[in-house]
């Protein structure tokens, strides 16, 4: 059997701008605050070296030089670690990109639980949180390179701020290349009809492996990557639920503000169905192994597995 390809969609980040460009996107250009070598935007700095600017460790001016970037017909993609782009710089992103619906992109790498070893103060979980709720604000968080690529495409088409948020851990690339990413809409990967596992960003892929082992229980998973948080599929949501009965969602993130709350909140007030929110419990992580620490806090295949079947008794 041959081995998955893993690649960390903050690698997926890098390629796409270079790929922008090279399809036609002239007026893409790319910011960093001195972690291009981290973030990956240094791939594009390499082919694109005049479009790709260095703001240094300044992550709140660049999000206010990528808004004015904006206004000038340029598309300008800002790239720091998550904890940076959403958490540093939130009063810009706010009062300077969101309130005036500027065409700015965010891309926000180094995210959860699985920055690993960088420990709690930059294992940001509460971005999605964060940024959901500015309005207008589109919140995206793809599941592998393939989705990853298509993500930052799709956002640089869209008119209007989008908050992309990649991983710093490969991640096993289950996408074939002609899958279609669509943003505001969610993908059914498995069928079921015992339970709808709902997740997003590396979480997919857990998800899926969860599915497999609970079909070896005998029960039936239709398992749902909803890579846009913000705006969330409602119409997937809610016929899967009604289908299902039972609902559970899995996230790097804090189980505050996040998909898990997203779906709470829509079915709570349109098809009310009992939810299990599998995510960070309202807790901060600390200095680990990435897998380990994924582990530890209940981020795993095994985990999601196991809380579900409980879930569905």
């Amino acid at each position: 059997m041959a081995d998955i390809k893993k690649i960390a969609t903050r690698e997926s980040y890098g390629n796409a701008l270079k790929e922008l460009a090279a399809e036609g996107a002239d007026n893409l250009v790319v910011l960093d605050a001195d972690l291009s070598a981290a973030t990956k935007t240094g791939i594009f700095k390499k082919a694109y070296p005049d479009r790709h600017i260095n703001c240094g460790i300044a992550e709140a001016n660049m999000l206010c030089v990528a808004a004015g970037m904006s206004t000038m017909g340029l598309v300008p993609f800002a790239s720091s670690f998550a904890m940076f782009a959403a958490g540093r710089a939130f009063e810009q992103v706010r009062n300077t990109i969101g309130y005036p619906h500027l065409n700015v992109k965010i891309g926000a790498t180094h995210a959860g639980i699985s920055v690993g070893e960088d420990g709690a103060s930059h294992q940001c979980c509460e971005d999605f949180a964060l940024m959901r709720a500015i309005p207008g604000m589109v919140v995206i968080c793809p599941a592998d390179d393939v989705e990853a690529k298509q993500a930052v495409k799709a956002a640089y088409k869209y008119e209007g701020p989008v908050y992309l948020r990649f991983g710093r851990l490969a991640v096993p690339v289950f996408h074939s290349d002609d899958y279609k990413f669509e943003i505001g809409k969610g993908e059914v990967i498995t069928e079921g009809n015992d339970v709808t596992i709902i997740a997003n960003g590396l979480m997919v892929n857990e998800a899926i492996e969860a599915g497999k082992a609970l079909a070896e229980k005998g029960i039936s998973a239709e398992v749902i990557n909803m890579a846009t948080i913000k705006p969330l599929d409602e119409e997937l949501v809610l016929a899967s639920a009604k289908k299902t009965g039972k609902v559970v969602t899995v996230e790097e993130h804090s189980i505050i503000g996040g998909l898990g709350e997203a779906v709470s909140s829509l079915l709570s007030e349109k098809l009310p169905t009992p939810v299990k929110r599998i995510g960070v419990n309202d807790e901060f992580g600390h200095s680990g192994p990435a897998l380990d620490l994924l582990k530890q806090f209940g981020l795993s295949a095994e985990n999601i597995a196991k809380v579900t079947k409980e879930f569905v008794k």
